[in-house]
C-alpha cells in the first residue's frame, strides 16, 4: 500500500508537543516529519531548533506544503478556530483536545464531510490506549453495551498514592503536579471534568450518541479523606474514579464519580498514572485494556499513531452514527447504591430509595443508600463540600 508522506504543521510544544517531538524522532519508520511549530511565546528556551517555530498561525495554516495540522494545544476555543481554519484549507487534522472535540463534534463532523478531511483524536481519550480505533473497527459488528474504566492518569497516580502509599491528598496532588501528570490548577483532573470530556467522545465512538458535556453527571475525588479510606480499607475495596456508560434498549446511562472496587475487580489493580478500559459486549464478553494515561511519551505515542495511520489515508467511519436509532438517548434515572459520608445532620434521606446501613460516630458518619441519580443531580447536599459521595459498584439496574 502506498503511504502519503506527511508535512506537519503542530499547534503547541508543551507537554504533549514535546513528546511528540521524541516518539517522532525515536521511530524513524513514520513517513512525517515537523516542517512548523506554533507557540504562545518565543523566547522560551525548547530543545529543538528555533527555526521550527513561529508565533503567526498563518505561517502554519497558509502553508501549501504543510498537509496535517496537529493541535495540541489547552485552549479548546481556539483550538477549535485553528482546526476549523485547517480543514476548510483541505488539510487532515490530529488533535488531542478532548474538551473542544466533546463541545464542538457536531460542528467539526460537518466540517469533516464538507472538506473530504480526516479528523483523527485518539490520544484526546486514554493517552497510549488504542480505545477510539478499537470502537471504530474491533466493536463494529459486535453487540456493545458497555464502556467504563479510569479514563484519568492524575487522578487514580493521586488515589493510589492515598490509598497504597498512606500519602495525604495535599501531598499526592503536588507530586502528580511536580510529574507532570496534572496541571497547575488541577480542577479539570480531581473534579471529574476531563474524563467526562473523554466519556462524550467515548459515547459517540461505542453507541454512535452525541451529547453535552454538561449533560453529564461528574463529581470528582478532593472530597476524599482518611475516613473514607479507612472505611474502604475495612471492607477490601479500592477507590478509582470511574468513568462509565451502558446501554439498556434505547437509553444509555453515562456519568463519571469516584467508585469503590473489590480488590479483586482488575481494575484495582491499576495504579498510579494508568488507565484502564473495561468494554463488555454480548459476544466477546468482557475485555480490558492498559496502558499509561499520562505523561509526555504515551499521549505523543497516540498522536503518533494517528500520523501514521493518516500514511495511509485513514479516516473513522462513523458507522455507528450513520446508522444510529433516533430514539437513542442519554437517561438520568437509574439507580444506583451510593455511600455518603457527612458529619454534621443529614436532612435530605427522603431522596433515597432504600437505606441499607448507617453508622455514626465521633469521627464522622456514613449511611449507603439507593437513589436515582436525577436525584442526585439536583440535590442541595451534593454541593456541601463536608459531604462525600463514592459509588459502590456503579448502577444497580
Amino acid at each position: 500500500m502506498k503511504r502519503n508522506r506527511l508535512k506537519l504543521g503542530i499547534f503547541g510544544f508543551g507537554c504533549v508537543g514535546t513528546g511528540l517531538y521524541k516518539v517522532l524522532e525515536e521511530t524513524g519508520s513514520v513517513e512525517a516529519n515537523i516542517k512548523k511549530i506554533c507557540i504562545k511565546h518565543a523566547n522560551k528556551p525548547r530543545p529543538i531548533d528555533a527555526k521550527y517555530f513561529t508565533t503567526h498561525k498563518e505561517d502554519l495554516l497558509n502553508d501549501p506544503e504543510i498537509n496535517v495540522i496537529v493541535e495540541l494545544i489547552d485552549d479548546a476555543e481556539a483550538a477549535f478556530e485553528i482546526v476549523s481554519e485547517a480543514m476548510k484549507k483541505g488539510k487532515d487534522v490530529v488533535s488531542a483536545n478532548k474538551k473542544m472535540i466533546a463541545e464542538h463534534l457536531p460542528e467539526l463532523l460537518e466540517l469533516e464531510k464538507k472538506y473530504q478531511v480526516s479528523f483523527l483524536y485518539e490520544a484526546s481519550v486514554c493517552a497510549s490506549i488504542p480505545i477510539i480505533r478499537n470502537l471504530e473497527e474491533y466493536y463494529d459488528n459486535d453487540l456493545l453495551t458497555s464502556v467504563s474504566g479510569i479514563f484519568n492518569g492524575s487522578t487514580n497516580y493521586i488515589l493510589t498514592q492515598m490509598i497504597d502509599d498512606n500519602i495525604p491528598y495535599p501531598e499526592a496532588l503536588k507530586e502528580a503536579q511536580n510529574k507532570g501528570f496534572a496541571e497547575t490548577d488541577p480542577t479539570l483532573d480531581v473534579e471529574g471534568i476531563d474524563p467526562k470530556y473523554k466519556l462524550c467522545i467515548i459515547l459517540f465512538h461505542a453507541f454512535g450518541l452525541i451529547t453535552k458535556p454538561e449533560n453529564i453527571f461528574n463529581f470528582g475525588i478532593s472530597r476524599i479523606n482518611d475516613f473514607d479510606l479507612n472505611f474502604a480499607t475495612q471492607r477490601n475495596y479500592a477507590i478509582k474514579l470511574i468513568a462509565s456508560c451502558k446501554k439498556n434498549g434505547n437509553e444509555i446511562s453515562g456519568l463519571v464519580a469516584p467508585s469503590f472496587i473489590e480488590n479483586k475487580d482488575p481494575l484495582a489493580h491499576v495504579k498510579y498514572e494508568y488507565n484502564g478500559v473495561v468494554l463488555e459486549s454480548a459476544f466477546s464478553e468482557n475485555q480490558l485494556m492498559i496502558g499509561k494515561g499520562a505523561g509526555d511519551k504515551p499521549t505523543g505515542s497516540a498522536v503518533l499513531s494517528d500520523i501514521s495511520a493518516l500514511t495511509y489515508g485513514y479516516r473513522y467511519e462513523n458507522k455507528k452514527y450513520l446508522h444510529v436509532d433516533p430514539s437513542l438517548k442519554l437517561e438520568s434515572t437509574g439507580k444506583y447504591r451510593v455511600y455518603v459520608r457527612y458529619y454534621d445532620d443529614f436532612d435530605s434521606f427522603d431522596d433515597f430509595l432504600t437505606m441499607e446501613e448507617k453508622f455514626i460516630s465521633p469521627q464522622g458518619n456514613y449511611f449507603i443508600g439507593i437513589i436515582t441519580l436525577d436525584k442526585i443531580i439536583n440535590s442541595k447536599w451534593i454541593k456541601d463540600k463536608n459531604i462525600n459521595v463514592i459509588f459502590c459498584n456503579q448502577n444497580i439496574e
